[in-house]
């Protein structure tokens, strides 16, 4: 597929998205760029490994704005998104591939989470059925 295609591609996918599935796209947009920046730390490639723990960054502060922290279960996921991020500066900051790799499993914790309220969703919805 060409670059334009995918690109024509990734748009269509989001403006279709259900909320839901937007978080499950951030989700795994963070863990792209947590295993870019591991890649770097790997490499010693300091310019790679900032850029990819920025971009990051930004997607956990973007989940972070836009919970609502209306119960405790909220207020505990923002305590944990607050710990991520915090992991991802140490990472960034001190070169540190165990803060990195801290953050990356409480994320894949999430994404695993969201996929499965997704799907159970869906099944209530639509019947037996939709993955996620």
């Amino acid at each position: 597929m060409t670059t334009q295609l995918q690109s024509v591609y990734k748009q269509n996918s989001m403006q279709t998205a259900s909320p839901g599935e937007l978080t499950l796209m951030l989700y795994n947009g963070c863990l792209k760029f947590i295993k870019q920046a591991n890649k770097a730390i790997e490499e010693n490639n300091v310019e790679g490994r900032s850029h990819s723990i920025q971009r990051a960054q930004d997607i956990i502060r973007e989940l972070m704005v836009t919970l609502k922290t209306d119960s405790e279960a909220a207020e505990n996921m923002m305590r944990l998104y607050d710990f991520i991020l915090n992991r991802l500066i140490e990472a960034n900051v001190k070169n540190d591939a165990k803060a990195l790799q801290d953050a990356e499993e409480l994320v894949i914790q999430f994404r695993d989470m969201w996929k499965e309220v997704i799907q159970l969703d869906r099944k209530e919805r639509h019947g037996e059925g939709g993955k996620a």
